[in-house]
């Protein structure tokens, strides 16, 4: 769980009691005031979002297998190894992997690219967000991953009964809450595989060059999409009760079907655990969310 000065694990450990373990968020915006920009804000908030989620992976880890010696945890070297190649995959799977798809797509209908650019990136957007859909519903089928959904659906369940000021009590979030929320991460994802469709629409306007120039030009995009999706989703959030937030939220929410399912009572109980431990900072950051967040 993450708050608006400092994150939070919380894990049943096999012993069935529930550890807890909570830092600071980082400080890198606080000491370098141009990081705080727009645009620039948002690649800042995606990577410590990357390296917290990693980080909260070797705890809970540590935690399960009852081992917390600090030479099995994830070292800053080892942290950006892990990050560096998950960013390759991405790109290899989610950018790359679409454009050869449309390319297969251009030998039987003719050049695309060049004589119906829009068509083009329209395909392939399509095959991006297919993939990325069948990514979740093959992933949400294996039974780990479905528990970690499961404790996605408690975490959002209990910033709910957060936000409305009720008891943290189990039993009362579960009958009372949905499991889909509007800030949801995979809001996020959306947006920027939405933006990606306009966005590679403009490069292949722009950039006349050979296949690798376009591919070089779309994986150095990402984080300006990165930067637009985050302003996108602060701006709309102001007035989460507005028409237009929740008619462009709907998209996310269907997605969130996928990526949360609903939890047991004890996933609750961690889910709250972690959020006492984010609930009451005392020097909120800047641009930090008024309360913790999945």
């Amino acid at each position: 769980m993450r708050g608006p000065a400092s994150w939070a694990v919380a894990c049943r450990k096999p012993d069935s009691t529930i550890a807890v373990e909570s830092h600071p968020l980082p400080t890198l915006a606080q000491r370098h005031s141009w990081l705080k920009w727009p645009l620039l804000r948002g690649c800042l908030v995606l990577g410590e979002s990357l390296a917290i989620g990693l980080k909260a992976l070797m705890i809970s880890a540590s935690f399960a297998l009852e081992d917390e010696d600090e030479e099995e945890q994830l070292s800053d070297r080892q942290l950006g190894w892990t990050m560096g190649i998950s960013m390759v995959v991405f790109s290899l799977i989610f950018i790359m992997l679409p454009v050869f798809g449309t390319r297969l797509v251009e030998s039987f209908v003719g050049n695309l690219s060049r004589e119906r650019p829009l068509l083009f990136n329209l395909i392939e957007g399509a095959l991006r967000l297919g993939i990325f859909v069948g990514y979740l519903l093959l992933i949400s089928r294996f039974k780990d991953v479905r528990r970690v959904f499961q404790y996605h659906g408690a975490e959002h369940k209990t910033i709910y009964a957060y936000e409305n000021g009720d008891p943290l009590i189990p039993r009362e979030i579960d009958d009372n809450y949905s499991t889909l929320h509007v800030r949801c991460g995979t809001n996020f994802l959306f947006i920027v595989l939405f933006l990606t469709i306009v966005a590679h629409f403009f490069i292949d306007l722009v950039v006349t060059g050979g296949f690798l120039l376009r591919i070089g030009a779309r994986l150095l995009a990402i984080p300006v999409l990165a930067g637009i999706s985050y302003e996108a989703i602060k701006l709309a959030s102001r007035n989460e009760r507005s028409l237009v937030f929740r008619i462009s939220m709907l998209p996310g929410l269907a997605l969130q079907r996928i990526t949360t399912k609903p939890p047991s009572l004890d996933q609750i109980e961690v889910a709250i655990a972690a959020m006492q431990a984010v609930a009451l900072p005392t020097e909120p950051q800047e641009g930090a969310t008024d309360t913790p967040v999945a």
